[in-house]
C-alpha cells in the first residue's frame, strides 16, 4: 500500500485546463496551412524557339555570317497611338490606353508634346496619346497573334509593303482601325482608331531585317518590277 501512495505521488500534474472543451466564443487553435506548391513558369513562346532553332540558321547561310552575333535579331516592338484631341476628350484617350493594354498585355505610358505649336493648338507636356514598348517573351507572343490572327483580318489585304524600312533595319506599320485585333470587343468601342507599330530589329540594312521578318511568317507584299 505505501508503494501504491508513493506511485501516486509521484505522477506529474495535468495542466490546468487540459481536456477542458474550448469556452464559448474562443476557438481551438487552427494547423498552419501546408505551403502550396510553388507555380510553373509560363511556357516560352513559340516563336521564339522558331526564331532559335530555325531562322538564325537560315539567316546565316543566307548572307554568310561569321559571327554569330551579326544574326540579326528582333530587339523591341513599339505601339504608338496618337490622339490630336486628348486635351477635349480625356475619356478617349483613357479608352485608347485601356485597348492598348489588351491588345499588348502591358499597361501603356502617356506620350507627352516635347514643344508647343501654336498653329495646331498644342501646349508642351500636353497629352497627345499613349505607347507601349514591348521585349522578350511578351515581344514574341504579340507578334505571333499579329501574324496569325490580326493581320488576315485587314480589309483587303494584299501583302505588307516593303517600302517602309527606315534604311536601318527598322519597319514602321500603320494601321487603320483597331479592330483587327480579337482583344477588343466591337460593341465596347467608342471611336475606331489606328496605331503605328514598329518593329526595331539590330540588322542595321533593310534588306537583312526584311529577309528575317518575313523568315518569321510577316507576310510581305511580292512587288512587281515596274513595266519599261
Amino acid at each position: 500500500m505505501a508503494d501504491e501512495q508513493e506511485k501516486q505521488e509521484k505522477k506529474p500534474k495535468a495542466p490546468k485546463g487540459a481536456g477542458k472543451p474550448p469556452k464559448g466564443g474562443e476557438k481551438p487553435e487552427a494547423s498552419a496551412p501546408s505551403p502550396e506548391p510553388p507555380a510553373e513558369p509560363a511556357p516560352r513562346a513559340r516563336l521564339w524557339d522558331f526564331y532559335d532553332q530555325q531562322v538564325r540558321a537560315k539567316l546565316q547561310q543566307q548572307f554568310g555570317f561569321k559571327n554569330p552575333h551579326e544574326i540579326p535579331k528582333l530587339k523591341k516592338i513599339v505601339l504608338n497611338v496618337g490622339m490630336g484631341d486628348a486635351s477635349k476628350n480625356p475619356k478617349g484617350l483613357d479608352a485608347a490606353a485601356a485597348e492598348l493594354a489588351a491588345i499588348s498585355g502591358q499597361h501603356p505610358v502617356v506620350t507627352r508634346a516635347k514643344k508647343a505649336i501654336a498653329n495646331f493648338n498644342l501646349r508642351e507636356g500636353q497629352a497627345i496619346g499613349c505607347a507601349v514598348t514591348l521585349r522578350g517573351g511578351r515581344m514574341y507572343e504579340f507578334l505571333d497573334r499579329f501574324i496569325s490572327i490580326a493581320v488576315p483580318r485587314m480589309r483587303d489585304f494584299r501583302g505588307l509593303p516593303t517600302k517602309s524600312f527606315d534604311g536601318r533595319g527598322n519597319y514602321t506599320l500603320g494601321i487603320k482601325e483597331q479592330m483587327i485585333f480579337p482583344e477588343i470587343d466591337y460593341d465596347k468601342v467608342e471611336r475606331i482608331h489606328g496605331m503605328d507599330i514598329t518593329f526595331v530589329t539590330s540588322a542595321g540594312r533593310d534588306d537583312t531585317a526584311l529577309a528575317l521578318l518575313r523568315e518569321l511568317g510577316m507576310p510581305f507584299r511580292v512587288e512587281t518590277p515596274a513595266a519599261a
